[in-house]
């Protein structure tokens, strides 16, 4: 697949870069797994016109790293680096020096890796960066995927690279405009089963896109096909992603995050099947690795109880649900069960999907202030979709079905007279989404 939009964020980078020329910049490009952080960054650094030096942060011992980074300092820009260095903090210093004479875009990629690397490294960076900044042309960027981590590194002001960044970019999945127009250039005759069971797989993830793209699964029974084959990396991302940053622990994750995707979204029903109170795992989960957030009725009060927790990835949540439920079918070779599974509990799995997708669509439209669901603490009165613009104190109060004649627009209202004291001040209007509308 080619590269896709991503127009303002390019636009950002050179706009940084040419900045660089007179003062050095440090820049931040984070966001989650697989949302195309890498892609974008290289694509950036093929228009760029002078000296640009691309190093991955791998988890190796900080020598063998260095070795690494020297080779690529020589082989990209003539940097003879003299000795065997032994710490990035030498090594990094080099190439301020030479950002002294020459100007130079350096990326880190996978950036909070160092801190499995070498804590002290992230001092290191900032002693360097504050004696050379005022005399080297640079344009440093640096990525990562654990979003919570690389906000913290730079926004917690216990952390020495607290207020050194000139520039943060936040790369988010692509949106489901972009989502049906891919999908429509390489299958003008898709339908809203083929984009829906897309979006259900990859919720925009540029990466998840580019894998079944490439592979010439375009419709939902060659998705299907694609994904539930021997070989298939939708089948082992998951865990590639997660397992090594879990630690030993991994396996109580797994099991939690299982149990998300599986529709037990309270802490007391986790609690309950895991054996053991869950609270640190679930808060470790959402404020460290960014995998899950609580999702509360848009009325409730912020520090409310009534918290279902979701799995932010869609496609962890197609993971969790239908893969890492089903190793043992996997493990046998047993692709057609696994398929005959996912068919199975489709409908439900795809429902809410649909959810996500009008949710997200209503977000890109611009229209809402807030948009969420609500529910009770009973389980009923549940409320798909609950949009509100605070400006011109207007509501959309919205019930998602596949089917749109399984939609009832008169039993909505009913729903929402509980909510009567909370929309009093709001015009409210009434509708309903299906397959049809997407």
């Amino acid at each position: 697949m080619h590269f896709v939009n991503r127009v303002n964020e390019l636009k950002t980078l050179t706009a940084t870069l040419q900045r660089s020329k007179q003062n050095a910049q440090f820049t931040l490009v984070t966001g989650r797994r697989r949302v195309g952080k890498t892609a974008l960054l290289l694509e950036h650094l093929k228009g760029i016109e002078g000296k640009t030096l691309y190093l991955y942060v791998a988890r190796k011992s900080e020598t063998l790293l260095v070795v690494d980074f020297q080779q690529a300092a020589e082989a990209e820009l003539g940097l003879k680096i003299f000795g065997t260095l032994t710490s990035f903090s030498d090594y990094f210093e080099q190439l301020l020096i030479y950002a002294q004479q020459e100007h130079l875009t350096l990326v880190l990629d996978e950036f909070q890796d160092f801190d499995r690397v070498n804590k002290s490294i992230f001092g290191s960076i900032q002693n360097l960066w504050d004696r050379y900044k005022d005399s080297a042309h640079i344009n440093l960027i640096v990525s990562g995927s654990i979003y919570a981590l690389m906000v913290k590194l730079f926004e917690d002001d216990k952390e020495p690279l607290f207020g050194r960044l000139t520039s943060k970019l936040i790369l988010q999945p692509f949106t489901t405009e972009i989502i049906k127009s891919v999908l429509y250039d390489y299958n003008p005759t898709c339908n809203s089963e083929d984009l829906l069971f897309l979006y259900a797989l990859s919720g925009g993830s540029p990466r998840y896109l580019a894998l079944l793209i490439d592979a010439e699964a375009t419709d939902r029974a060659s998705m299907l096909s694609y994904i539930a084959s021997n070989g298939s990396p939708f089948l082992s991302d998951g865990k590639d992603i997660l397992v090594s940053e879990f630690g030993k622990d991994y396996a109580t994750y797994f099991s939690i995050l299982q149990l998300i995707a599986s529709g037990k979204t309270s802490q007391s029903a986790i609690d309950l099947i895991i054996g053991k109170t869950t609270g640190a795992y679930l808060q470790n989960l959402e404020k460290d690795y960014s995998l899950i957030a609580p999702q509360r009725p848009l009325f409730a009060k912020p520090q409310s109880r009534t918290v279902k927790w979701r799995i932010i990835d869609r496609y962890l949540v197609f993971w969790f649900r239908f893969v890492f439920a089903n190793q043992g079918l996997i493990e046998m070779g047993r692709f057609d069960l696994l398929q005959q599974s996912i068919e199975q509990h489709y409908s439900t799995f795809s429902g809410l999907a649909l959810e996500d997708y009008f949710r997200a669509k209503l977000a890109e439209e611009g229209r809402y202030t807030r948009i969420g669901a609500s529910w009770d603490n009973k389980g009923l009165a549940e409320i798909d979709i609950l949009a509100l613009n605070d400006l011109d104190k207007t509501a959309l109060v919205a019930e998602v079905k596949r089917n749109a004649k399984k939609i009832n627009l008169a039993a909505l209202r009913v729903k929402a007279d509980s909510l009567t004291n909370e929309l009093a001040a709001y015009e409210v209007s009434y509708q309903g989404f299906s397959m049809a509308d997407m």
